[in-house]
C-alpha cells in the first residue's frame, strides 16, 4: 500500500522537509549539526509515492506533467475546454518549476538518505535498502534528464552533506546516462535475494528478485535509448544482460511490472481518480488519433482506454482545437476508460510489454540477440494481458511484417497512461507518425511539439552560473524546441 499522510506530518514535525540545491531552503528546514535520523522504512515509501505521483498525475492544476502535458502531446487525450492547459502546447511556470523541485526535494533526497544510511559505513547498513534506493534514484534521474536535458548529477543531492554544495554543476545528458547505467548495474549487484529484509516497500512488497528484474529492465531501457549515439556500449550492455539471465534477471511477465498500488484512502489514491472523479474535472476526452488507430485495428484495448459515447461508439476529436470548437464535441467524443479512474488503479512506471517492444527494436536494429518478431509478439500479448484481454486470432497476422514503425506504433499503444515515457520515445525516434494537425487547431511554441521542459526559475536565481553552463551542454537556449542528446 502507498504511504499514508502521517509520513508527511512526521517529516514536518521533525523539520525534515527535503531540499535540493537551495541554500536558504536548507538552512530554514534542517539543522546540519543535529540531524534527526529517520529510518529507511519511512524514507522509502515517501520517496516512491512522491516521485510516482508526480510522474503519473499530478493532482494540482497547472502541475499535471502527465495528463496536462505528455498525454496530450502524444495524442492519447485531448481537451474539450482550457486547451491552453497543455493541449495547444502552452504550459505554466508551475508545470516545469514544481516538477523539478518536487522530484529533487521530495524524492531524490529521500533515496539519497537511504543510500547514505544503508551503504557501507552507514548507521544502519542494509545492502537491499541501498540497492532499492539506487534503482529508484536512477529512475528519477533518468526522468529528470529526459525532461530537461543536462541536470545536476555528480554534484547533486549534497545539500545536507558534511561539506554541502548548494550550487551543483550540471552534467551533460550523455554523462548522466553513463552514470545511471553504472548505478543500475551496481544496484543489481547490491540486491541480494534472501538477504536482509526491507520495510516500507510500496512497489514490490519487499520482493528483492522483482527489484533486480526492474533494475535490469530499466538498464535495458536506457541502453536502448542511447543506442544511436553509443552503439558499441549499448550493444555490450544488452549482450551482458541477455547473455546471463541468472545474474541479470529481467521482467518475465506482467507480475513483474513496476507499478505503485494505489489505495482508496486520500492522499494515497490514484491521481487520475482524484482529479477526474473526486474533483469533478471532465476536461479530457480520448484523442481522435488514438481512437482512429484502435478502431482501424479493431483493437479491443479501446474498451479499456475509453468509454463509448451515447451512440455506443468510440470516437475522439483532434488536439489543439480552440475551446469554442472543442466544446462542440462534448457527448460525441469518448471519455477516459473507467479502468483508469478507480481510486486503486495502479500508477505504472514500467511494464513487461514495454520491455519486449524495447527488445524488439534493439533486435530489429541489430543491437540485441533474439528475434524482433518474437519480442514484438510478446509485447503485444503482454499489453493485452495487462488488461485481462486476449489477442484476437488474426491481430498479429493482420499487422504484417515487423518494421521499426510497427514496433513503435504498438509500443505507443501499450504505453497508454505512461504519457511521459511515450513522449520521450517520440522525441527520440519521431515515432509513431502523428497526423497532420487539424486545420482549425492552434498551437503555441511555434507549432513545435515540445522537445523538453525549461529549467525552473529557482535555478536562475540561485544557481545561474552553473545553469548557464548546463544550457550550453544542451546545445541551445532554454526553450522547448532544443532536441536532447539521444534524439535520432
Amino acid at each position: 500500500m502507498k504511504a499514508l499522510n502521517y509520513l508527511s506530518i512526521l517529516f514536518l514535525a521533525l523539520g525534515l522537509v527535503m531540499i535540493s540545491c537551495t541554500k536558504d531552503f536548507n538552512q530554514m528546514n534542517t539543522d546540519p549539526n543535529n540531524p534527526v535520523a529517520i529510518g529507511a522504512q519511512y524514507l522509502l515509501p515517501t520517496g516512491i509515492e512522491r516521485s510516482v505521483d508526480r510522474y503519473w498525475g499530478h493532482r494540482t492544476r497547472f502541475e499535471r506533467l502527465n495528463i496536462d502535458g505528455a498525454m496530450l502531446w502524444m495524442q492519447y487525450f485531448t481537451r474539450n475546454i482550457y486547451s491552453n492547459e497543455g493541449d495547444n502546447y502552452a504550459i505554466s511556470p508551475a508545470f516545469y518549476n514544481n516538477t523539478w523541485n518536487s522530484l529533487f526535494n521530495d524524492s531524490q533526497l529521500n533515496f539519497q538518505r537511504i543510500i547514505t544510511l544503508s551503504g557501507e559505513g552507514g548507521k544502519t547498513p542494509n545492502r537491499n535498502y541501498e540497492g532499492v534506493a539506487l534503482v529508484m534514484r536512477s529512475w528519477v534521474f533518468s526522468l529528470l534528464t529526459d525532461l530537461y536535458g543536462a541536470i545536476p548529477y555528480g554534484e547533486a543531492l549534497k545539500g545536507t552533506a558534511e561539506a554541502p554544495n548548494y550550487t551543483p554543476a550540471y552534467d551533460a545528458q550523455e554523462v548522466v546516462y553513463a552514470g545511471l547505467l553504472n548505478d543500475l548495474k551496481l544496484a543489481n549487484e547490491k540486491l541480494l535475494v534472501g538477504g536482509p529484509a526491507i520495510g516500507g516497500d510500496i512497489l514490490y512488497g519487499g520482493n528483492i528478485l522483482r527489484w533486480k528484474r526492474f533494475a535490469n529492465s530499466l538498464r535495458i531501457r536506457l541502453a536502448n535509448r542511447q543506442a544511436a549515439k553509443k552503439p558499441a556500449e549499448s550493444r555490450a550492455i544488452l549482450a551482458e544482460i541477455l547473455g546471463d539471465p541468472v545474474a541479470f534477471p529481467i521482467f518475465a511477465g506482467n507480475e513483474d511490472n513496476a507499478t505503485l498500488r494505489n489505495t482508496t484512502v486520500l492522499p494515497s489514491n490514484n491521481e487520475w481518480h482524484q482529479v477526474m472523479v473526486q474533483d469533478g474535472r471532465t476536461d479530457w476526452n480520448i484523442s481522435k488519433t488514438l481512437a482512429d488507430k484502435l478502431n482501424a485495428l479493431n483493437d479491443p484495448r479501446i474498451r479499456v482506454y475509453a468509454q463509448p459515447n451515447k451512440e455506443g461508439k468510440y470516437l475522439g476529436h483532434p488536439n489543439g482545437l480552440p475551446d469554442a470548437i472543442a466544446t462542440t464535441y462534448l457527448g460525441i467524443s469518448s471519455v477516459i476508460g473507467t479502468a483508469f479512474l478507480q481510486p486503486g488503479t495502479p500508477s505504472v512506471i514500467m511494464t513487461y510489454a514495454e520491455l519486449q517492444f524495447t527488445l524488439a527494436e534493439a533486435a530489429f536494429d541489430g543491437d540485441a540477440t533474439g528475434s524482433a518478431t518474437a519480442y514484438f509478439e510478446k509485447g503485444i500479448k503482454g499489453s493485452f494481458e495487462q488488461y485481462s484481454l486476449m489477442v484476437p486470432a488474426t491481430y498479429v497476422a493482420d499487422l504484417g511484417a515487423v518494421s521499426k514503425e510497427k514496433i513503435m506504433d504498438q509500443k505507443w499503444l501499450a504505453l497508454f497512461g505512461q504519457g511521459v515515457e511515450a513522449w520521450t520515445e517520440y522525441r527520440r525516434t519521431g515515432l509513431p507518425v502523428l497526423p497532420t494537425p487539424d486545420s482549425r487547431a492552434f498551437f503555441e511554441n511555434d507549432g513545435v511539439l515540445p522537445t523538453r521542459l525549461p529549467y525552473p526559475t529557482t535555478e536562475y536565481s540561485l544557481n545561474k552560473a552553473k545553469l548557464d553552463a548546463g544550457m550550453a551542454l544542451n546545445g541551445g537556449p532554454d526553450n522547448r524546441k532544443v532536441k536532447l542528446w539521444w534524439a535520432e
